[in-house]
């Protein structure tokens, strides 16, 4: 398959569109089992046919070596070693080369199938989690259906990225100057996000709540707003920051901003999204739903001096 089909990967500027709209765009791909998995278009930079892989010494577990693709240098990890398939039936000599977290990486698969778009209440949290080989770690984040009925898993690969890189050390941070009964709220669907965003919560000395998908956040806001307010008081006072992750199982961040948005009982409460998909054109989705602020994972250090501004006014 040549690099950048324009057939298979559609312009960024058509997927943008996709903002508000609860839909998201996947590519299918097989390691070679019966197994069907995806990946959020989003996070797809090229696919092309595996070049000469360069091995390194000490490589941690699932990286095959690296390669040099226009001058950059980087990492090739293989996704059957890390779900404990790679016995050896596939030859993986097609690559999806991934841009998320700041991070250019390529991932070999067996085969690459094409893009579907799937409606995000029609993707679910899976119910049996797929572990990485000979650990705990959970390495499926949502699954979905195929008109065939055909389940498609699509895998975690910012927790795959973190086995790889490790999980970035907290710095320290200035605490927040809070009154004891003021909060924020965060969804996220990734452990390894949710992890990270209450460490750096906690050291802050801030309170939150969260939620694990956009559709269990918009029904617990609903009743936080629902509250009855003592006179002149409102939810603003209370809740300071609502951070909300772009990629969710049955509501996706931007449809969840917009809600938030459009009601007037979370007036005044910023919204600031925190996602893996850092390019110009997701901050573009961002904004044009109304988000407050846009920070990329995972980066402790920044996601607390991006929250500090909006808890200070």
């Amino acid at each position: 398959m040549p690099s950048t089909d324009a057939s298979l990967l559609a312009s960024v500027d058509a997927r943008t569109k996709l903002a508000g709209s609860n839909k998201m765009e996947i590519l299918l791909f097989s390691l070679g089992t019966r197994e069907t998995f995806g990946i959020n278009v989003f996070k797809v930079r090229e696919v092309s046919q595996t070049p000469t892989i360069t091995k390194t010494p000490n490589m941690p577990f699932g990286v095959e070596g690296v390669l040099s693709l226009r001058g950059n240098i980087i990492p090739v990890i293989s996704l059957a070693k890390f779900i404990g398939h790679d016995h050896g039936g596939s030859k993986f000599d097609t690559m999806i080369v991934t841009e998320f977290n700041k991070s250019t990486q390529a991932f070999l698969v067996d085969s690459v199938d094409r893009i579907i778009r799937v409606d995000w209440d029609k993707v679910r949290a899976p119910e049996n989690i797929m572990a990485a080989a000979g650990t705990n770690q959970t390495l499926i984040t949502a699954v979905t259906e195929l008109e065939n009925g055909k389940l498609v898993s699509i895998l975690d690969v910012e927790q795959i990225l973190a086995s790889v890189v490790g999980e970035p050390r907290l710095p320290d941070v200035p605490t927040a100057q809070l009154e004891t009964d003021q909060y924020i709220f965060f969804v996220d669907d990734s452990v390894v996000a949710r992890k990270e965003i209450t460490g750096v919560l906690e050291k802050m000395g801030i309170k939150f709540q969260q939620a694990t998908n956009g559709r269990e956040a918009w029904d617990r806001l609903q009743v936080l707003a629902g509250r009855n307010w003592a006179d002149g008081e409102c939810l603003h006072d209370y809740l300071k920051i609502i951070l909300v992750d772009a990629e969710m199982p049955e509501m996706d961040g931007y449809v969840l901003t917009k809600l938030i948005k459009s009601d007037q009982r979370f007036k005044g409460i910023p919204v600031i999204m925190h996602s893996s998909l850092s390019s110009n054109a997701n901050r573009a989705m961002g904004s044009s739903v109304g988000v407050d602020s846009y920070v990329a994972k995972f980066d402790p250090g920044v996601l607390a001096e991006t929250l500090i501004p909006f808890l200070q006014r």
